[in-house]
């Protein structure tokens, strides 16, 4: 089976940046195993909002050649904005296992603003599946600047780890040298 190209992770595009971003309900579904992108795909064509993040991982395949597949950050996840009406439209996509109501909309856009902004600096962003204590820092500079998050060592390496507080799970970016201040 080929490996598909990258598709949209997003719809609408300036979903985390509208105004209308705060003013429906948001949901977070978790789908049937390896579902997610047929999920958000559904979505999509029903004109529902939705964010799933995507990241780049690397195959090597048995004739030796290197390819990139884009899987789901949060294996399961699909973060969903709308109305009881379209979640009931998402539900009949036979893709869904369960469904859960955000109460606070704005820490859950935050979250996924940052995570977002992670994955968009082209620095490789791995799945962190809980929070590990640290400091927390905000980044002056490079392609991160601005971001939020907590700093971790590993084996002499530092990492930022941003979370999505409301699934207890977050995405985790090497840094080499960084400009940061405490907060």
């Amino acid at each position: 089976m080929p490996i598909l190209p990258r598709e949209p992770d997003i719809f609408p595009e300036d979903l985390l940046e509208s105004v209308q971003a705060a003013e429906k309900p948001w949901w977070v579904i978790y789908t049937l195993a390896r579902r997610e992108k047929v999920f958000f795909r559904r979505l999509r064509e029903m004109g529902i909002r939705h964010y799933c993040p995507l990241v780049p991982h690397r195959v090597k395949l048995g004739d030796g050649r290197i390819r990139t597949a884009w899987n789901p950050l949060f294996a399961g996840y699909v973060f969903l904005q709308g109305d009881d009406s379209e979640r009931q439209k998402a539900l009949t996509t036979n893709c869904v296992s369960r469904c859960l109501v955000v109460r606070d909309y704005e820490q859950l856009i935050t979250d996924l603003r940052r995570i977002r902004q992670a994955i968009e600096s082209g620095l490789p962003v791995t799945p962190q599946d809980k929070l590990e204590p640290g400091k927390p820092v905000r980044i002056r500079s490079g392609p991160l600047a601005g971001l939020e998050g907590v700093i971790v060592n590993r084996r002499g390496k530092h990492h930022l780890i941003v979370m999505v507080s409301f699934i207890q799970k977050g995405a985790s970016v090497e840094l080499d040298v960084v400009d940061v201040e405490a907060l």
